[in-house]
């Protein structure tokens, strides 16, 4: 299976002011295809893995008969690539709110803004690169927590279902070092709550 990059469903320019045109493009164009890029050379190598859904790859990626360091590409490109292809789509310039996933966070935090609280807290206290998660455990309750780098939260067996990427590469042009006024102003552009 080859990945090719997803198309947005909005204009680059879409998210602004919040995020602007430019990050978006090279952040879509640049980073995003750099790790379809890297995963299909992974895959193309290693053709009985290749058809496997990139999520499998990553549930399994201990277990999958391929070298360490290929395992080390597939975690950092394939997650990379689901990360991202996410992102775009929890994100957008009109309100789409999941009603049963917004329920549901109310049930198990309390209230959207003990929710935003707690993922606000989390990714902008999170070290270095990665992303903050809010995702389903293989119990089914929802869990707040970050990971390093491109980690999916497919490598502990949850389901992702809101993602915060925390890379500098998606927000410096316009936030510079300011993390936290990016993170607040992500709520602005997040399209399900």
């Amino acid at each position: 299976m080859k990945y090719t990059l997803p198309q947005l469903d909005y204009p680059y320019d879409a998210l602004e002011p919040y995020i602007d045109r430019q990050t978006m493009e090279i952040h879509h164009t640049k980073h995003h295809q750099a790790y379809i890029n890297k995963l299909n050379e992974v895959l193309e190598r290693n053709p009985e893995i290749a058809e496997r859904p990139v999520e499998d790859l990553l549930r399994n990626l201990s277990s999958l008969p391929i070298s360490e360091e290929d395992k080390t590409l597939i975690r950092n490109h394939g997650g990379g690539h689901v990360n991202h292809s996410l992102f775009w789509k929890i994100m957008g310039p009109k309100k789409q709110v999941d009603e049963a996933l917004k329920r549901q966070i109310e049930e198990q935090f309390g209230s959207i803004e003990k929710f935003k609280e707690i993922f606000e807290k989390t990714a902008i206290s999170h070290f270095g690169s990665g992303w903050a998660w809010l995702a389903k455990s293989p119990e089914g309750k929802l869990e707040v927590f970050s990971l390093p780098n491109q980690d999916s939260p497919y490598l502990k067996g949850y389901e992702p279902i809101i993602g915060l990427d925390v890379w500098e590469h998606a927000y410096y042009l316009k936030y510079q070092n300011r993390r936290a006024e990016y993170v607040k102003n992500w709520w602005n552009v997040l399209k399900v709550l």
